[in-house]
């Protein structure tokens, strides 16, 4: 496989191999003696004769055998020589540990690119620079100069951050989960995190990966491999740096609201994968993922011997969209026949303060033969009465024929309790507060909803003439322009069948009353200026004018308007569109991120969009239910649907909208932003019609065409 030089390699070096345990050299051959890799190790050091009962070298090109791995630990500057060396050799793959490459700046990013070079010079494979190391539990394998020796399990877990590698490691040893694999990633100068996962998804051993990221190289290919990995396991992440620094252009209510964090939630969620917002929820799945089953649905069944501790674990369920279901009837009577006169039998299930293990048994069984009950959560408050080492020993038994998920909260308890300790040793996840059982089950639940996904459902294609979008397109560039007008953007709207009012741009009193009887009263004014983001705020708007006379003022009341506003603007002309019925006012929108490309964005439209914030993302292209999530996710979906006594909006044609500008942005890359604002949404089956559109387009594209 492409990676074997990595995770299964005969044979590793150690350039930079120390003799001083306080040296990184020293401790990378360490760790590779003492975890057990059965392969040879061969320091390299031109001042020792030998390094931990090991024979030393003074160059790589001196060692007699073939190298498959070079780990190396020497000053950044003679990184590129010794990778030089590593290359005639035949070394296939490089772990560089070495910092003080792009990460320093300008100098350090040229040395890197110098590296970069090598390797392909060579074809060998890098990872770093910059790095902690690489760990694989399956052939003993530790090329890290971590403290901790993780032991072996089901998770493996990549980390751009060498430092926060370290801390899991130690968190894993503490709370005895095993690792398949462990990775930091550093620079990604060559090998990136999507290579690595591209590996683990045909690894067997391992069941899920946790995954610590503060960017992605390459968006599209992170996507395409994480797509891939996520329909077979579980990818957790943790993005950190999740302040808006904005996408390449802002010039639109689409542009000022998305941001790099809104961009790379789309990204995950087109992916598959599962977003934590904490460390601590990480640490948490990947406990539960590592060998529970997945839950069919969100039906929870809690049992507690604690009221209170019940009630808000409840409350967590229902926050987070689990439903807590009655047990069957006769279940229930099953219970009663065998718990206490006082015991609820309702959801949660009380057995009461004083509940021994039988009581706990019972009402595990009675929840595992459910047919309702997709997963189950088992609260344990430490009362005298209640055996909390037997009730842990019961629940480790029980789950050993379950096929449903089981999460514990037995609170209070040390981690060094027996109890504690028989939870983990059983693949039972334990959490000390109960709230946490319930985000568990529901990070859970959304996996089983991503593997339930199609991914064979189509994306819509329109068949439209690319002529007319071509040459519209190149008019406003060769306009010096990278903002459409109001007619330009109808025209490109209208070639994809999307709805829009009668419109044409006058240029003078005259013609602007000759349009206005061509097009037919009402109609509305606007004026038509690339400078101009905001038409109201600067007087730019008339609206409901019914006559010829109306409309020749207007047009000298705009320009009045504009020109005591803004002189400064290039004004193209006024436009003279039909007014049409008032709708619901949505926003649908789209802008192109630079890492991910074009993202769709749907909301509550109007003046007040960027105020309410009433919003959903999407990365294109979208399939028809990806549409409908993006609808159902805001507050709009509520109006949309009619409330007291209004009927149902025309939610169909917004989807079709959706759909189209989908298509437009993924089509034509020049097309940076388009935005829809407002779109009226009439009573269902009454369509939708877009009254004004605005679409910013990137000279750049062109240029490099």
């Amino acid at each position: 496989m492409l990676l074997d030089a990595f995770f299964r390699p005969r044979s590793i070096a150690v350039v930079g191999a120390s003799r001083e345990p306080e040296k990184v050299g020293h401790r990378i051959v360490k760790n590779l003696i003492e975890y057990g890799f059965k392969g040879h190790i061969f320091p390299i050091n031109p001042n020792a004769d030998k390094i931990l009962g090991l024979k030393c070298y003074k160059s790589i090109l001196e060692v007699p055998e073939q190298v498959d791995l070079a780990v190396i630990v020497v000053p950044g500057k003679i990184v590129p020589t010794v990778a030089e060396e590593c290359g005639k050799k035949g070394v296939k793959g490089l772990v560089v540990i070495s910092a003080g490459f792009s990460e320093t700046g300008r100098e350090g990013t040229q040395l890197e690119k110098e590296l970069l070079a090598i390797c392909r010079k060579y074809n060998i494979r890098m990872q770093g620079p910059n790095c902690l190391g690489l760990i694989n539990t399956q052939n003993r394998m530790n090329a890290t100069f971590a403290a901790a020796q993780p032991s072996a399990g089901n998770i493996a877990f990549i980390s751009q951050s060498g430092a926060l590698g370290s801390t899991i490691l130690n968190w894993a040893l503490q709370n005895d989960v095993g690792f398949t694999s462990f990775i930091s990633l550093g620079n990604e100068a060559d090998l990136t995190a999507a290579d690595f996962l591209e590996f683990l998804a045909e690894d067997e051993q391992t069941r899920a990966v946790g995954l610590y990221i503060e960017g992605v190289k390459d968006g599209s290919h992170f996507i395409e491999v994480a797509k891939k990995i996520s329909m077979k396991k579980p990818v957790i992440v943790l993005k950190s740096g999740t302040t808006d620094v904005g996408v390449r252009a802002v010039s639109s209510h689409t542009g000022s609201l998305a941001g790099s964090d809104v961009a790379f939630s789309a990204a995950f969620r087109k992916a598959g994968i599962i977003r934590v917002d904490r460390l601590e929820e990480l640490f948490e799945l990947v406990l539960a993922f590592e060998n529970q089953p997945l839950p069919k649905d969100k039906n929870v069944l809690i049992i507690t011997n604690g009221g209170g501790p019940g009630i808000l674990v409840a409350d967590a369920c229902e926050k987070m969209g689990l439903n807590l279901p009655l047990l069957e009837l006769n279940l229930r009577e099953e219970l009663r026949n065998s718990l206490p006169p006082h015991a609820s039998l309702n959801n949660p299930l009380d057995v009461l303060g004083d509940a021994d293990e039988k009581r706990y048994e019972l009402a595990l069984k009675i929840g595992l033969k459910s047919e309702i009950v997709d997963g189950i959560i088992i609260i344990l408050t430490p009362q005298a009465m209640t055996p909390s080492d037997k009730v842990a020993e019961i629940i480790a038994e029980v789950r050993k024929t379950s096929n449903k998920p089981i999460v514990t909260a037995f609170m209070g308890l040390d981690d060094d309790s027996a109890a504690i300790k028989t939870l983990l040793k059983n693949d039972i996840p334990n959490y000390p507060f109960p709230e946490s059982t319930a985000f568990v089950l529901k990070k859970m639940h959304e996996y089983t909803s991503i593997l339930k996904r199609s991914s064979r459902e189509p994306i819509l294609q329109i068949q439209v003439d690319r002529r007319i979008i071509k040459n519209t397109l190149d008019k406003i560039r060769k306009d010096d322009r990278l903002t459409s007008t109001v007619e330009e953007a109808f025209i490109i709207a209208e070639s994809f069948g999307i709805p829009v009012p009668k419109l044409m741009v006058a240029h003078s009193p005259k013609e602007a009353g000759d349009m206005a009887d061509l097009i037919g009263y009402p109609v509305a004014m606007k004026v038509v200026s690339p400078e101009i983001l905001h038409k109201t705020d600067v007087g730019g708007v008339a609206l409901n004018i019914t006559s010829r006379a109306e409309a020749e003022r207007n047009y000298e009341n705009i320009l009045n308007k504009v020109h005591s506003f803004m002189p400064q603007a290039r004004i193209l002309g006024i436009s003279v569109q039909k007014m049409v019925p008032q709708g619901k006012e949505v926003i649908v929108g789209a802008v192109r991120d630079p890492q991910f490309g074009p993202l769709m964005m749907f909301g509550l439209g109007g003046i007040y969009v960027n105020f309410l914030k009433d919003v959903s993302y999407r990365l294109c292209p979208l399939t028809r239910s990806e549409a409908e999530e993006m609808i159902e996710e805001t507050k709009a979906y509520t109006l949309l649907r009619g409330v007291r006594g209004e009927p149902p909006s025309d939610i169909n044609s917004v989807i079709d909208v959706i759909l189209r500008i989908s298509q437009i942005m993924t089509e034509f890359n020049e097309i940076i932003e388009m935005e829809i604002n407002p779109l009226f949404v009439y009573n269902e089956k009454k369509g939708c019609i877009a009254v004004d559109i605005k679409i910013t387009i990137d000279k750049m594209a062109y240029e490099g065409e």
